[in-house]
């Protein structure tokens, strides 16, 4: 039986909903996060660097989102989650955003939690400074970057349903899900990304993995 090392407000819900959507049989081991959002040290004994996602299948323990949704498709796929022939356009839209979620996106966002984080805990005597600084330089650094990426998916998502622009998801729209759920929840996506966001989270598929992993703070309240 396969096994999901199950993170709340992590990026494990992703592999939740891919194995819905494939109606793969698995089973969820839950953690929490500490107070200080951190992952517990639990996870450690799962895997050296104590993250989510991992599954485990047999004697296999896979860690990385992106590892884990090639794993899965090579699997169980059977074709369902694949877009047209390799080599076309859909093909390239796929693997490319598959792996820009975590590779370009995602620590953007990861960036800018952490200037706001840096000076919300701080000590209270330098803390409205380091706001000041932070605040300044997310607006220099963060800000412009992390809207030359909103622009470019929103254009791409304008001419497609889905990020390989299939008749369903396939494994880029599974890698990109929270990002675009965070930048919604931000108010800062287009309309062709909201769009998105709720036709995704209206898949029966996304639903059962959101009421089966429990608390998600990006998704729709069930």
């Amino acid at each position: 039986m396969l096994t999901v090392h199950h993170l709340n407000d992590s990026r494990s819900q992703r592999i939740l909903w891919l194995l819905e959507e494939l109606e793969v049989p698995y089973e969820i081991k839950n953690y929490h996060r500490l107070p200080s959002m951190q992952a517990p040290s639990e996870l450690l004994a799962v895997n050296p660097l104590g993250k989510a996602p991992v599954i485990t299948d047999g004697e296999i323990n896979i860690a990385e989102s992106g590892a884990i949704i090639e794993y899965i498709l090579r699997k169980h796929g059977q074709g369902k989650i694949t877009p047209s022939a390799e080599g076309s356009q859909s093909a390239v839209d796929d693997l490319y955003f598959l792996h820009y979620a975590e590779g370009t996106l995602m620590p953007i966002l990861v960036q800018k939690l952490i200037f706001s984080l840096v000076p919300a805990r701080s000590p209270w005597v330098i803390r409205w400074f380091l706001k000041v600084v932070f605040n300044e330089l997310s607006r220099q650094i963060v800000e412009p970057e992390l809207k030359k990426n909103i622009d470019m998916i929103e254009s791409h998502l304008a001419k497609k349903d889905w990020l390989a622009g299939s008749s369903g998801p396939t494994a880029a729209d599974y890698s990109m899900c929270m990002c675009l759920e965070i930048l919604e929840q931000e108010k800062v996506a287009g309309p062709a990304m909201i769009a998105y966001v709720k036709r995704m989270q209206a898949r029966p598929a996304y639903r059962r993995a959101l009421m089966k992993g429990g608390e998600y703070a990006y998704g729709p309240k069930l």
